[in-house]
């Protein structure tokens, strides 16, 4: 069993982390950057982001993960917690988590969409891309995603893909403390935390896309155009990965 983090009392990290996020590098495209830049942001559910930035040749941004310690336990409603792990005792400690208010900052009430464009975030008018002048008629355009029994680890079914996303956080060696708190983290949620490389640390994390629609699957950037013609909804989400022998990816996808 893991060892637990080596912490000294109740705090800031039973309820969340602040980590940053590898974006991109500068040898990527601009639009594989603003792509990879709009999905991820994306990702609020547990995750606040903060605005993207430059250091060296990588775009990076500071971010916070909503997922509490698997040692922290509430006590009823009394407003205090204990830590089974050391046994600290205290008040609940409190999340700096805007539960709702990031999905609500993608998609304004003007009905215009934030998302990266060309290196920064932007609020933009996305129009629906225009039929071709001479396209066939199409019989029924169906989603399979709609009536796939797919879930993700906490058992939540539908939309599995646009739910749970593997994070790259910017993390030097031997960052021992940040790596025993992250393994100790609530499992599904934040989980499969590996080393893959000097800088680099892989986690899987639960947390919903805000771009999903209304039904909790459909994409409110499906068919929507950029400024530049591009469609708007990231090409990271209409491309299914090539998965390993040991990965079978989410259950009951209706993709596999």
């Amino acid at each position: 069993m893991p060892t637990p983090p080596p912490c000294t009392r109740l705090g800031r990290q039973c309820r969340e982390l602040a980590v940053t996020l590898r974006i991109a590098e500068s040898d990527d495209s601009r639009t594989l950057q603003d792509a990879a830049a709009t999905w991820l942001l994306g990702h609020t559910e547990r995750i606040t982001m903060g605005k993207p930035y430059w250091s060296d040749d990588e775009f990076l941004v500071d971010a916070t993960l909503h997922v509490p310690c698997k040692y922290l336990k509430e006590q009823g409603k009394s407003g205090r917690a204990h830590c089974t792990a050391h046994g600290f005792r205290g008040p609940m400690p409190l999340s700096s988590q805007r539960v709702g208010e990031q999905r609500e900052e993608l998609l304004l009430d003007n009905g215009t969409y934030v998302l990266v464009y060309k290196g920064r975030q932007r609020a933009l008018d996305l129009p629906l891309k225009k039929a071709a002048r001479r396209a066939l008629p199409v019989v029924q355009n169906h989603n399979p995603c709609l009536d796939a029994p797919c879930r993700t680890g906490d058992n939540k079914r539908g939309a599995a893909c646009c739910r749970d996303l593997t994070l790259e956080l910017d993390l030097p060696e031997p960052s021992t403390r940040m790596m025993a708190l992250l393994r100790a983290r609530k499992s599904p949620y934040l989980c499969k935390v590996t080393r893959e490389g000097p800088n680099a640390v892989e986690v899987e994390v639960i947390s919903a896309c805000g771009y999903l629609g209304d039904d909790g699957i459909s994409c409110v950037l499906h068919d929507r155009v950029l400024p530049n013609g591009r469609l708007a909804k990231p090409s990271i989400c209409m491309e299914w990965p090539d998965l390993d022998d040991d990965d079978e990816g989410h259950p009951g996808c209706a993709l596999t």
